[in-house]
């Protein structure tokens, strides 16, 4: 982040008022970086949580299967059922937490970039690309192969 193309108000000689509103501005863009990087650090909670809810939900349900195959138990539906809704609640809650981060990303762009076009804020640093969104998506699709392994029996996970 340079602001080499940014009129140097802050140069010896200035106005007062032309360094306030400088200063301004840059504080402004920068609280736009720091309201990102809380954003993604909110869906690393959901991504945490999630990730908990599916591995708990898929161990319980490969422990109880596997107690099944080896007749320890006679029947370990309840317990298995229960893992299932734990993977399915894991999915649900990371998709929801994507949707909801996408939207609320989107809605922070239009906003930085309305102020950048009224000459509010400097737009010279842009936004990078969410690596925590991208590994949201992953977890997402890890846990659609649980469901389908648990719900069709196919996969490397069944």
């Amino acid at each position: 982040m340079t602001y080499l193309s940014v009129p140097a108000a802050t140069a010896e000689g200035a106005d007062h008022d032309e360094v306030s509103v400088e200063l301004a501005a840059r504080r402004t863009g920068m609280s736009f970086q720091r309201t990102r990087m809380s954003a993604d650090r909110t869906l690393m909670s959901v991504i945490r949580t999630s990730l908990s809810l599916i591995g708990f939900g898929f161990t319980l349900n490969q422990v109880f299967r596997n107690l099944q195959e080896q007749h320890v138990i006679n029947s370990a539906r309840a317990p298995r059922t229960f893992g299932e809704a734990l993977v399915l609640l894991g999915v649900g809650m990371v998709a929801t937490g994507i949707a909801f981060h996408m939207q609320f990303m989107l809605a922070l762009r239009q906003q930085r970039e309305e102020m950048t076009q009224a000459g509010l804020i400097h737009g010279q640093s842009h936004f990078p690309v969410s690596y925590t969104l991208i590994l949201a998506i992953l977890l997402l699709l890890l846990g659609v192969a649980a469901l389908a392994s648990f719900a069709f029996g196919i996969g490397p996970l069944h």
